[in-house]
């Protein structure tokens, strides 16, 4: 299976998503957008996945790719790739899928529960997944489930969590891509959005929660090994 991810920042890549693409033997190929980078032809990949970053997916004057990946993930939804779509990658496939992206009632930075709904159940995807788990969460912007598809999963912070399009499109509020060295980039970078809040925890409260990335790491490999399963690509 060919994999390929739209990176929209240097300190936000596919972390664990290039890990379990070693491990299952998967090529994986990247494009920086922030770097200018040429995006690939649609007969060049299997699987897509659309990393965060700190920008709006409205900030078209600030950076001009928007507009041409907006172009590429109709097209890619339209070749019926199979998708995954994190944080502000799944904002962009909500838009492109006719539904509103806006500021959410509160940021939501850290650790935070997040619950399955009923469709949840009877979704192959998210089958196996636990009823509630933990997951690791950075935004203030928030999508609302595209029409036709499935409200996979909440949180209390922020109603809209994960929705399923189809059988192969996924999208996903929060992270389970990102091993303990991202945490630390987005501290890095992003630690002037740590501002008190609802949602939002400090750095030693996030640092505290570093061990839960095995089990996030765990949900991601169950996510991509049926991923895989679905594109019957061994």
């Amino acid at each position: 299976m060919r994999l390929h991810y739209l990176q929209h920042v240097p300190f936000e890549d596919a972390a664990g998503i290039k890990d379990w693409a070693h491990d299952h033997g998967h090529p994986i190929t990247c494009t920086q957008l922030y770097n200018g980078q040429e995006l690939p032809t649609q007969d060049t990949f299997d699987a897509l996945f659309v990393m965060g970053g700190p920008m709006n997916i409205y900030d078209h004057d600030e950076h001009p790719w928007l507009q041409k990946e907006r172009d590429f993930l109709r097209q890619a939804l339209s070749f019926g790739k199979a998708i995954l779509g994190i944080c502000l990658g799944a904002q962009l496939i909500a838009d492109i899928l006719g539904s509103l992206v806006s500021p959410n009632k509160y940021k939501e930075i850290g650790w935070h529960p997040v619950s399955l709904t009923k469709a949840a159940r009877s979704n192959r995807l998210f089958i196996n997944w636990p009823d509630c788990f933990e997951a690791f969460h950075w935004h203030g912007d928030t999508f609302q489930v595209p029409p036709g598809a499935l409200h996979i999963a909440t949180s209390e912070g922020c109603y809209n969590q994960a929705f399923v399009y189809g059988d192969r499109t996924v999208g996903l509020q929060f992270h389970l891509e990102y091993k303990i060295e991202s945490l630390r980039e987005m501290l890095l970078h992003c630690s002037n959005e740590l501002q008190p809040g609802l949602y939002v925890q400090n750095a030693a409260t996030i640092e505290a929660g570093f061990p839960l990335v095995g089990q996030t790491k765990t949900l991601l490999y169950s996510l991509l090994d049926t991923f895989q399963d679905l594109l019957k690509v061994k």
